[in-house]
């Protein structure tokens, strides 16, 4: 057990080198002078050398790297041209609401798909099974931001039950941060439930095929035993794979939702970068939400051998 979670760490090391240094090149070689791109048109050369002084960018690629490497791995990860604030400050500042939309989307779509997908795998060729299909289809096919303003439409405007937009801590009140933090949940959930309920409809369709489900049958359990104990169980592996690969479109799917509902986190942080040419944040961000997806793929491996013990060896 201990060697197989130190080979899958062991492997994250080049995997995070490898993105660190794409980061770093991205800035650095891309088509132009990137001092002049944040600089704007109508900046001086003298805005421009401050720039490229700010930046480091007069100093040779592989001393910037080192640089760099450096000072990342002291927490550092640049400080803002407009602000004049560092990333990390900005990304401590902003990182509370990405954080809780994730979380209950996550729990709320694993809550809802799971179940779906395993009622649907029960009843195979049904018309239950066959509504949750077209539900998978449908959602992989309405854009995030789509989704999002028919439910303001519908939810706040017409029924009037919910804010339009904005954010509430849950230190401010539960109350308050479930009122808000609902349509965006419910606008990210839907892909994601789609994606996990279809997976786990394929998966506990072919363990309902095993002989051990047969004996079970035999032996006069009850179908929701069955069902929770022998083919839920099974397919655990599959279905907590497909959830981490769902992570990686939620964290593209958190800018658009943030966008649309005036939520300040990390995803209106990439947008206001973007817009204001703000390399260092941008580069920063990019960085921090890399590390953050490979972390959670790490101990997404690692949860394997809890579900299966044959991949420990």
């Amino acid at each position: 057990m201990l060697r197989y979670i130190l080979l899958r760490v062991g492997a994250t090391v080049p995997v995070m080198a490898v993105v660190a240094l794409f980061v770093f090149l991205m800035l650095r070689l891309t088509p132009g002078d990137p001092a002049a791109v944040i600089a704007g048109d109508y900046a001086t050369s003298e805005d421009i050398a401050r720039i490229r002084e700010q930046l480091g960018l007069n100093e040779a690629i592989p001393y910037q790297f080192v640089t760099w490497i450096r000072l990342l791995l002291q927490g550092d990860l640049g400080t803002s041209i407009f602000t004049s604030l560092s990333v990390t400050t900005l990304i401590s500042q902003r990182i509370e609401p990405t954080v809780m939309l994730a979380l209950t989307t996550i729990l709320f779509s694993v809550a809802v798909a799971v179940p779906l997908g395993a009622i649907a795998a029960w009843k195979a060729g049904s018309l239950i099974d066959r509504f949750v299909m077209l539900f998978s289809v449908a959602g992989f096919s309405v854009p995030v931001f789509v989704l999002g303003y028919v439910l303001i439409y519908v939810l706040s405007m017409k029924l009037n039950l919910l804010p339009v937009q904005g954010y509430r801590s849950p230190w401010q009140g539960i109350g308050p941060f479930l009122a808000h933090i609902t349509l965006p949940t419910l606008t990210l959930s839907v892909i994601f439930i789609a994606l996990i309920a279809r997976m786990t409809r394929a998966s506990a369709i072919e363990i309902l095929q095993e002989d051990y489900v047969r004996t079970a049958h035999a032996k006069g359990q009850n179908e929701f035993t069955i069902l929770t104990r022998h083919v839920l169980a099974n397919a655990a592996v599959p279905i907590v794979t497909v959830i981490g690969i769902g992570i990686a479109l939620l964290i593209g799917g958190v800018v658009v939702t943030e966008s649309v509902y005036n939520i300040p986190g990390l995803g209106r942080l990439v947008l206001d970068a973007v817009l204001a040419r703000d390399y260092p944040i941008i580069q920063g961000l990019i960085l921090f939400l890399s590390f953050s997806y490979i972390l959670i793929n790490l101990l997404i491996d690692i949860s394997y051998a809890f579900f299966d013990p044959r991949i420990r060896y």
